[in-house]
């Protein structure tokens, strides 16, 4: 298999070509080129990703890990043009058709960037990625480290909330009030990140790093297999409030 696509400076002729595609319901025209991930099309893990996850946040910022020529991206723009989406890419024809298929499509809140270009401030809301699992393991968790740790905290819970309520009666022990039958533990919900990896390739080992790797950044972290299909696997990793 061909992986120069998963370096700055791919192989071969930088030569453009149209497709036709649907995404997020809608036909569109894109332009993609050899030395690119999947360039004749949406790839099947991808597909799997976009039609089992639930919509991006509407609002914040979204952020597509791999971009490509854009599929996961464009989709998320198409879904939740309030929010702004950013398409990071180490291949830099990844990036410009990236770009460029987002002007086409007239998508002003995609912002295409290599990952050191990304602002150090950013929280994401959401996080969709088809990841470059043949990269190897170290580069992948290298890639995962420095990205999921940055989804937005859950917002700080109000007074009298079930997770205010939730918090106190854990604190008051096992014997303590409870006054209301809300005081359970339903963490407010802050960002959510979700992936789509082939089962063969190791998606449930990659969990289960996830799951230690996760527990040392925070305790408001989880992860978990959210869904099976076709041989792929979703995992999602979300962020809650600490209770």
């Amino acid at each position: 298999m061909n992986s120069s696509h998963y370096f700055s400076s791919p192989e071969g002729p930088f030569k453009r070509h149209r497709i036709q595609v649907e995404l997020a319901g809608r036909q569109a025209e894109v332009v993609t080129s050899a030395g690119i991930f999947s360039p004749d099309g949406v790839d099947k893990g991808t597909q799997v990703l976009l039609r089992e996850v639930p919509d991006p946040s509407p609002s914040g910022h979204l952020l597509d890990i791999g971009c490509g020529w854009g599929p996961v991206a464009l989709t998320m723009a198409m879904l939740s043009p309030e929010a702004t989406v950013w398409a990071v890419d180490i291949n830099e024809r990844a990036r410009t058709l990236c770009a460029e298929n987002a002007a086409a499509l007239g998508l002003e809140n995609v912002r295409v960037c290599a990952p050191d270009e990304m602002p150090g401030g950013h929280r994401f809301a959401t996080i969709w990625s088809n990841p470059p699992i043949r990269i190897g393991k170290p580069a992948l968790h290298e890639l995962l480290e420095l990205w999921l740790p940055r989804l937005e905290e859950a917002p700080p819970s109000e007074p009298g909330s079930a997770e205010a309520l939730a918090r106190e009666a854990k604190e008051a022990g096992p014997r303590g009030p409870v006054t209301e039958q809300s005081a359970v533990q339903h963490p407010a919900e802050g960002g959510s990140a979700w992936l789509v990896v082939q089962k063969n390739l190791g998606a449930d080992s990659l969990l289960t790093w996830l799951k230690s790797m996760l527990a040392v950044v925070g305790d408001d972290f989880a992860a978990e297999r959210a869904a099976s299909s076709k041989g792929f696997r979703i995992l999602r990793v979300s962020r809650g409030s600490i209770i």
